[in-house]
């Protein structure tokens, strides 16, 4: 079953559920606050003023609603945790990614990614004596 597509922001706040494996809500906000845009690069840096507790809150409550977190309840708190896992997410974007912009082809896109530099000789190297395994 393929999952849906994350926002912007959901995708931020499953960077940072993802990050902490499992949490309550104010662990996630710190997840958030403490890097740049919830991941591990700072491409997308999420702007100040970061957004606040209750959005953070409403943005994983719809992540519960598509099937991405579920949560325990501790007397009156919740314990997020990701039913949907990063490797899962990430290759089904790559995968959508593929097929809409390179035609379901992935020598395609590491073509591109090549000519546009994003891809070293060195990790083909390593990509290909991964696929000979």
């Amino acid at each position: 079953m393929e999952t849906k597509e994350l926002t912007k922001a959901e995708e931020q706040v499953m960077q940072a559920i993802w990050a902490v494996g499992q949490g309550f809500a104010n662990e996630i906000v710190a997840a958030i606050s403490s890097r740049p845009n919830g991941s591990n690069d700072d491409s997308d840096a999420i702007e100040e003023p970061k957004p606040a507790y209750n959005t953070i809150l409403t943005i994983v409550r719809i992540l519960e609603k598509k099937g991405f977190v579920a949560h325990e309840t501790f007397n009156k708190s919740n314990r997020y945790y990701p039913i949907v896992s990063r490797e899962e997410y990430s290759g089904q974007m790559l995968g959508r990614m593929a097929r809409n912009y390179f035609g379901s082809s992935f020598r395609s896109m590491v073509s591109f990614l090549v000519d546009k530099k994003a891809v070293t000789l060195e990790d083909l190297e390593s990509l290909t004596k991964e696929l000979e395994k």
